[in-house]
């Protein structure tokens, strides 16, 4: 008999179908803490959990029989999820389940500024009648630009499409060929989402380049008419500077279901009549917590009676039977996956890669797929692994072309990727010497050696003396190590790279000053832990 800890309050149809598969038993113990939890966890075959429970290395310390965590959601922030693959346990979560519930509370939001809802039930409750002040806005005929075009974007689009309203989509990443072939005006410029749209919807992760991606600036591109739904994450859009333009008159109305802050600490909603707010409702329906509650405890009994494995969140580890030199290779991809979701920024195109030498003789498609998780994991909030990053990739309408050249050139082998962008192409060249060491060796064409760990600052500059004194001071100034650096020159042209691997991340003054620096083209700051 497989034994199923229900953790935190899940829909009874969970349960109900936990109990109703053969050899399984769903035993609900809610509250439970720490201490309690490692007294008993060694006893399940599985755990279910929402965001009460937090599932940490102390409890998986003594995991017993435990095989799998499900998370009846998407976030997954309460697993400690290194230390349950540690153990072997598999951790899984549902990501679709609140996908029609945040679209439809996308739209309910939308409806309720452009009808002036809340405000005009608030006055009719106080004793007025005053019809002619709250008269509204049909979304018929309107422009909603769509800025994220994943799941909840795609559904919120089928949904405007149903009110005959014009759509206009950008994705910071990459859009689905669908958008198109639904009638979608995709746009690789955000600038035209700003200025032309009616509405604006957000469905993009919270993440370095999205963070205060609206501020006053983009707000006052916008129509004194336009409208902001934020049914995403919180920190997309600078709080102050929307009160303070929604008071200002810059656009005409915004509904905030996520803060930066949640309870949050920054108010300023409260005087700002034109700005609609619920307390994170996106997922709060009957029908997304029975979805969720039916997905986790379906997806955690198959994985435990050995049935296929959905929405994992940590891969199997690799069979002992892939080389080492594999294994090396793929921790090689992936670190050059993530520098190049931060040099090569904009709408992705093309993925090139390519196999030289030795390499190019091994089976590599689990390399392939470490780049594409590195590549992908800074663009979205679930962790990308080896059983999801392909088909996110595939869902982006992301190809990868792969080319296996085994004639050694310079190198016995290495690893090339190039990423076009509707910004930028970039190419990045690595290899393992000696079978262990990683190195990046090449980045559009200046051949460097630097080692590819921890934070990385990549600075494109002009070819003069001085540079690496007046980098190394501003690292200096603020108490940052270098660890390695590699510096590569034109023969003409005047241009050169500095490659530097730090052992902590700059801060924004760092960053900046940096940034500053007179002989500085470009600067990136890439995280690779």
């Amino acid at each position: 008999m497989f034994k199923i800890l229900i953790a935190d309050k899940l829909a009874q149809e969970g349960i109900d179908l936990i109990n109703s598969i053969d050899d399984f038993e769903a035993v609900v113990r809610t509250g439970l803490s720490e201490d309690e939890l490692v007294e008993i966890i060694g006893d399940y075959d599985g755990l279910i959990i929402r965001s009460a429970t937090t599932v940490t290395p102390k409890i998986l310390a003594n995991s017993g029989k435990l095989k799998g965590i499900a998370r009846a959601g998407v976030g997954v922030d309460n697993i400690d999820i290194p230390a349950a693959t540690q153990k072997g346990i598999l951790v899984m979560n549902t990501p679709g389940g609140n996908t029609l519930s945040a679209a439809e509370h996308t739209m309910a939001l939308m409806l309720s500024l452009s009808r002036n809802v809340v405000p005009a039930c608030t006055s009719l409750k106080e004793g007025a009648w005053d019809r002619k002040k709250y008269t509204g806005n049909q979304l018929n005929g309107k422009v909603l630009g769509v800025i994220g075009l994943g799941r909840i974007g795609m559904s919120v689009v089928k949904m405007a499409l149903g009110f005959d309203m014009r759509v206009v989509g950008y994705d910071p990443f990459a859009a689905p060929k669908e958008a198109a072939q639904m009638g979608v005006d995709v746009t690789e410029d955000v600038e035209r989402i700003y200025k032309e749209s009616d509405f604006i919807s957000l469905h993009i992760p919270r993440n370095e380049q999205t963070t205060n991606m609206i501020t006053t600036k983009e707000l006052k591109m916008m129509k004194s008419t336009c409208r902001i739904v934020n049914c995403a994450r919180g920190g997309i859009i600078n709080e102050d500077d929307l009160y303070n333009g929604l008071n200002a008159g810059l656009i005409a109305g915004a509904a905030l279901d996520v803060f930066s802050k949640e309870p949050p600490d920054n108010m300023g909603f409260q005087n700002c009549p034109t700005c609609l707010v619920t307390p994170h409702l996106g997922a709060s329906t009957e029908e997304a917590q029975i979805e969720v509650a039916v997905e986790a405890a379906q997806i955690l009994c198959d994985a435990i009676k050995g049935g296929p494995i959905s929405n994992a969140l940590n891969a199997p580890a690799t069979s002992g039977g892939v080389p080492p030199i594999v294994s090396r290779y793929s921790e090689l991809a992936t670190r050059i996956g993530t520098m190049m979701s931060t040099l090569a920024p904009g709408h992705i195109k093309n993925v090139k890669i390519e196999y030289r030498g030795s390499i190019a003789e091994k089976q590599v498609d689990s390399v392939t797929t470490a780049f594409t998780i590195g590549l992908l994991q800074p663009h979205f909030d679930t962790v990308i692994n080896m059983v999801n990053a392909p088909v996110l990739a595939k869902e982006r309408s992301i190809s990868i072309d792969q080319i296996k050249n085994e004639a050694i050139k310079d190198l016995e082998s290495s690893f090339t990727a190039t990423v076009e962008t509707d910004k930028v192409t970039r190419t990045i060249r690595g290899t393992v010497f000696g079978g262990s060491l990683l190195r990046i060796i090449d980045i559009d064409g200046f051949r460097i050696e630097v080692t590819p760990e921890d934070t990385m600052v990549i600075i494109f500059n002009d070819d003069r003396p001085g540079v690496i004194g007046s980098v190394g001071k501003v690292f200096g100034d603020h108490g940052i190590n270098m660890n390695t650096m590699g510096v590569g020159h034109e023969y003409q042209g005047g241009k050169a790279i500095l490659a530097v691997s730090l052992d902590k991340t700059p801060g924004e003054k760092a960053a900046a000053e940096l940034a500053s620096l007179d002989f500085v083209n470009e600067m990136y700051v890439c995280k690779l832990q």
